[in-house]
């Protein structure tokens, strides 16, 4: 399809630029001929005239000038021979004395040029009229006029109208003839042209082009050409050294996706044992608080126990004791399971959760921790919708992460009795236009009251392994892991705070369909824990 669009184009442009070029040769030739045609003609009118000058039945030696009967009848006929439609004569007074022809409407511009010659005593020509010539409106009729002379004086004056129409029938017949031969001549040479081109350009591009279809990566010298030193064998030989330099890039390229690749899935683990190791951080941390918790079922068990082993009770005190028992060990086991569920590894399978059952699961583990004995935690559900997709295990740890957070930051307030954590929930508009799915965030906000952050340290706090806690109290990897938990399902973490007027930490999780659907009711709870 390239060939034949390339034939035809070759084609059309050269008929079009030859038969462009004959016309402009033509239109040049014909207005070339027309004024080499009405040259001789005015030439001929002069020596038309001055036979008149030399007859001398018409002008005789004497002064008077009156032409004979029989001279009149002869230059009548000489006149339309000539092809002259009118004539007149006047003499140095400027009197007519002799007016001649069937088209002499022009009598009055006649006269007046002949005037006009006579007193002058020079030869002039002028055209008149309006008619359809070669290339538009041309003239109708040329005027010529001379003086006639005795002797060198002027004794007298003629002018001739010679019509133009012959003149410019010959030239159309003529410009037919031409316009034939141009077209003739535009076909032949059209079709020599584009033999040679085709011979030149056409055919080395039909076997670029199959070399092209022929294409294989393996091919070390692909576009061959013949042994002449053109411009085809130079595009040949940049061709084939553009698709090496391609080969190799393309290599090299691939060399570097495996490498990305790899690296990718290198940073994906060390992503994971990050947040792994974050959790078990705070999991370690828990379980002081979580072991006296423990404690006390257990001591309570190995009491029944002890009980049980009496003679002197009775079955229902068995029966009661052992029911005590196993009340104790399913707490014991329930605690268990709550701290085994933090620090398990995620699957980071994505589902639908509530993230207000999550909240609610964190705060029942990290409730029993000696930190919270003076500290009053409050939550305030106002969200109807809250169920957002995402890995619950990876929530739990952003939330628990939080949670240490805002006790930590509490507690380093000097004579500081009473600390108040609020975790409240609401749904916001999502201004992010690249989220149009999700036109609804969930808002989590975090509330203390404890030591606040500076506003220096406030731009750096989701950095890794920045921390503004002692040596030995903190990884400095919390809040980087929750800022890479929540980036990672769509949602953003941002934080405000004032030295030493606590701090505020807002998550906003993009709400799912499905949650619009089946949301909690509006909830609000108030817990207050020492």
């Amino acid at each position: 399809m390239f060939t034949r669009g390339l034939k035809t184009n070759i084609v059309i442009h050269l008929f079009v630029l030859l038969v462009l070029a004959m016309i402009l040769l033509d239109f040049v030739m014909i207005i070339t001929v027309r004024r080499d045609l009405l040259r001789s003609e005015i030439s001929r009118g002069y020596v038309f005239i001055s036979g008149i000058e030399a007859n001398k039945m018409f002008f005789p030696e004497s002064d008077n000038i009156t032409p004979s009967s029989d001279f009149q009848d002869d230059f009548g006929r000489m006149l339309k021979d000539a092809g002259f439609s009118c004539a007149i004569v006047m003499d140095a007074k400027k009197n007519r004395v002799y007016l001649d022809g069937k088209n002499c409407a022009l009598q009055d511009e006649i006269e007046a040029l002949t005037r006009q010659t006579i007193r002058s005593g020079d030869k002039a020509s002028q055209f008149f009229g309006s008619t359809w010539g070669v290339l538009g409106k041309q003239s109708r009729d040329l005027i010529i006029s001379a003086p006639l002379l005795r002797n060198g004086s002027v004794v007298a004056g003629a002018s001739i109208v010679l019509p133009l129409k012959g003149i410019y029938k010959t030239l159309r017949r003529t410009q037919y003839i031409f316009l034939i031969y141009i077209f003739i001549n535009a076909f032949v040479f059209t079709f020599i042209g584009f033999y040679r081109l085709s011979r030149i350009i056409v055919k080395p591009l039909q076997r670029l082009a199959k070399r092209a279809e022929e294409y294989r990566e393996d091919d070390e010298m692909f576009f061959l050409y013949e042994k002449e030193d053109n411009d085809f064998s130079k595009l040949s030989k940049a061709l084939n050294s553009m698709l090496k330099q391609i080969a190799d890039d393309k290599e090299r390229l691939q060399t570097t996706i495996m490498s990305l690749e790899k690296a990718n899935i290198d940073l994906k683990q060390a992503q994971k044992e990050i947040i792994q190791a974050e959790k078990l951080a705070s999991v370690g941390r828990l379980s002081s608080g979580i072991a006296h918790e423990i404690g006390n079922p257990i001591g309570i068990v190995v009491g029944y126990l002890e009980l049980l082993k009496q003679n002197d009770i009775s079955e229902a005190e068995k029966k009661e004791f052992i029911l005590r028992t196993e009340n104790e060990i399913n707490r014991v086991n329930t605690i268990i399971k709550q701290l085994l569920d933090f620090s398990r590894p995620s699957s980071e399978a994505l589902k639908v959760v509530s993230v207000h059952s999550i909240i609610g699961e964190t705060v029942d583990v990290f409730k029993f921790q000696p930190l919270m004995a003076n500290v009053e935690l409050n939550l305030s559900f106002i969200a109807e919708n809250d169920m957002v997709m995402a890995d619950p295990n990876q929530l739990r740890q952003v939330f628990l992460n939080l949670l240490i957070n805002a006790v930590d930051a509490i507690s380093s307030v000097e004579d500081h009795f009473e600390g108040k954590i609020s975790i409240t929930s609401e749904v916001a508009q999502n201004a992010s236009a690249e989220s149009a799915d999700h036109p609804n965030m969930l808002k989590i906000s975090y509330i203390d009251n404890g030591s606040g952050i500076s506003k220096e340290n406030l731009c750096n706090i989701f950095d890794p392994f920045y921390t503004t806690k002692d040596p030995g109290k903190g990884t400095g990897l919390g809040l980087s892991v929750c800022f890479m938990i929540i980036q990672k399902i769509g949602g953003k973490i941002q934080a405000s705070s004032e030295e030493g007027k606590g701090a505020t930490i807002n998550i906003y999780l993009p709400l799912t369909v499905q949650g619009a659907n089946g949301g909690k009711s509006k909830e609000s709870l108030d817990m207050n824990d020492g």
